[in-house]
């Protein structure tokens, strides 16, 4: 897909008004929590360009002696790319950086400067200011920030990604779930992330959050949504196990992870197409080809090697 550097502040909806939602294109949407002692970033965006404009929707609010933090969710490109304006040698608005120590150790990998080196090179317009700047303030499971009248809770939600986290404002029962919980579903990137993923689900949805704020949904889509990520990976374990009873072919140690070949139609393998999966709704507009071509065929195929894992 192809990027942009601007950045709009979404109108209100109804949920609490000292948080702002930045949109970035149809990409991301990233947050500003607004408290009596302090003014916090949730995520960086892309860019430079695009944590500037974060930074210019948070000044007005840069007064009575708040200050700047900054919290990455994760180490994703569209989540921690603009870290440079606020750490390192380049730091235009100098201000704490919080994430979990995995997050951290993401920016180090060969494989988050392979992703920058070829985003440069195909969309240098966008990619090529951006500095790799890891956090600076680092956690394992909890931090608790307090903010004066709200309490900011960051607890790691790991699953999409290791260094995943969320966020959770006890005051106002809303919590911040980043890419842990998304539209149609939240991605697990690996077999052994699956488990874990779905662990985090039931994690944020124990709170029983009034307001849910994503990071890939519609901004009205509330908690429900929590419910039907959870719905639809029970769903899908489900159809998986009926799947391998029934003597699914090809499932063997010798071809795990990858269990079937990549022309196999798994979604009527294990009798699980898109569309009963994720069922037609108000939300179809947010849904794409993508979605139904490769995330549900992807999470079919990891939920059928998590499962004959278990059984070799």
């Amino acid at each position: 897909m192809s990027h942009t550097n601007t950045l709009d502040l979404i109108a209100n909806q109804g949920w609490d008004e000292r948080i702002l939602v930045c949109r970035n294109g149809g990409l991301v949407d990233t947050f500003i929590i607004v408290t009596e002692r302090y003014v916090v970033l949730v995520d960086t965006v892309i860019n430079p360009a695009t944590a500037r404009a974060m930074v210019e929707y948070a000044r007005p609010y840069l007064v009575d002696g708040r200050q700047l933090l900054v919290v990455n969710t994760h180490a994703d490109y569209d989540h921690a790319w603009g870290n440079q304006i606020f750490a390192g040698p380049q730091a235009e608005y100098p201000a704490p950086i919080i994430a979990t120590r995995l997050c951290a150790a993401q920016f180090q990998s060969t494989a988050t400067a392979a992703s920058l080196q070829q985003r440069q090179s195909q969309e240098p317009a966008i990619f090529g200011e951006v500095i790799l700047t890891p956090p600076t303030i680092l956690f394992d499971e909890q931090l608790l920030i307090d903010g004066g009248d709200l309490t900011l809770v960051l607890f790691a939600t790991p699953g999409h990604t290791p260094d995943h986290l969320a966020l959770y404002i006890p005051e106002i029962a809303t919590l911040l779930a980043a890419d842990g919980a998304e539209l149609p579903f939240p991605l697990a990137r690996t077999v052994d992330g699956l488990p874990i993923m779905r662990r985090s689900l039931a994690q944020m949805a124990a709170l029983t959050p009034k307001t849910v704020l994503y990071c890939h949904a519609p901004v009205m889509i509330g908690p429900q949504l929590l419910a039907d990520n959870i719905a639809y990976f029970d769903q899908l374990e489900a159809r998986c196990r009926a799947a391998l009873a029934q003597g699914t072919p090809a499932v063997s140690p010798n071809i795990l992870p990858n269990i079937l070949p990549n022309e196999v139609d798994v979604a009527t393998l294990v009798d699980f197409p898109f569309d009963e999966a994720v069922p037609v709704g108000i939300y179809d507009d947010f849904l794409n080809d993508h979605h139904r071509n490769a995330w549900h065929p992807q999470q079919i195929r990891m939920m059928l090697t998590y499962l004959a894992q278990s059984v070799y």
